[in-house]
């Protein structure tokens, strides 16, 4: 008899039964305990106002920019009159010692060709004058070894090296002014590319309607560092006169009332009685 329960208990379709029973139940959809941050979404007020101040931001950013490329184009017209290369500005370079020229090759001599062409514009009667654009000149060439060198072809009649306004070095470009306008375009095309010390020299024709007339200030003379320091001290301590006291009194009396009143703005109590500024009082009263 005991063979025959364990057969009854067996029957594959109570099995079955309880599987089918038990599924659903592991299909059931789990809840979640985690709540969903519900973020709130930004007004259109506040999206404008954003915008807004954004746009702001962008205009300024862009005049700033629109003035300061039209600074450093008036700089490079008046320096460079458009024949400026990316090797000419070496400001932070220190002036090495001067250049022997005497060790240098004297192109006009040794070049046959050239010679001839110097002494065929020479002996023609000198109408214009010619000014050539030097770029990329070594170290150690300033006005002295320029004047030296060039002086080969031609008579110079001015020089300038460009130097930084504040320390005084060199920027590596120069301008020259020949009596003879057929001799500059010679040397113009004899020195242009010419391999001279390691640099590539550049040497352009500048014409006589663009050349600025600023172009020859501080020509024919040797730099001399200015005491900025000095003329500063010597300018801020200067006495002034009964009208710049007032003007400088009203500019105080103004910054001293913006502040208050921005400080008034964002609910701030304070009182700057004791530090403020008073307007001083007349010698007549």
């Amino acid at each position: 008899m005991a063979p025959e329960k364990l057969s009854k208990s067996l029957k594959p379709g109570k099995a079955t039964k309880r599987k089918l029973v038990d599924e659903p139940s592991t299909s059931k959809p789990i809840k979640s305990t985690k709540k969903s941050k519900v973020h709130p979404q930004p007004s259109s007020e506040s999206l404008n106002q954003k915008s807004d101040s954004e746009d702001d931001v962008e205009e300024n950013e862009q005049s700033r920019e629109k003035e300061q490329e039209e600074e450093e184009e008036e700089e490079e017209e008046r320096m460079l009159h458009g024949f400026s290369t990316d090797d000419d500005s070496s400001d932070e370079e220190i002036d090495g010692p001067p250049v022997d020229i005497t060790k240098l090759p004297t192109i006009a001599k040794d070049d046959a060709t050239v010679h001839k062409r110097l002494e065929k514009a020479k002996k023609q009667p000198a109408t214009d004058r010619g000014v050539l654009y030097l770029g990329r000149l070594p170290h150690g060439f300033y006005e002295d070894q320029l004047k030296g060198y060039f002086s080969q072809f031609g008579n110079i009649t001015r020089l300038r090296v460009s130097r930084n306004k504040k320390t005084g070095k060199s920027k590596h470009y120069a301008f020259l002014e020949f009596d003879s306008s057929s001799v500059a375009q010679i040397v113009a095309e004899t020195m242009d590319n010419y391999l001279l010390m390691g640099h590539i020299l550049r040497c352009k024709v500048i014409p006589k309607d663009e050349v600025h007339p600023e172009l020859w200030i501080g020509a024919n003379r040797k730099w001399r560092v200015v005491p900025r320091h000095r003329v500063a001290r010597a300018t801020h301590n200067k006495p002034r006169t009964s009208e710049q006291q007032a003007r400088a009194t009203e500019r105080l009396l103004k910054r001293q009332n913006d502040k208050k009143r921005k400080l008034k703005e964002l609910g701030i109590s304070y009182n700057l009685d004791d530090v403020a500024y008073r307007k001083p009082l007349s010698a007549s009263s």
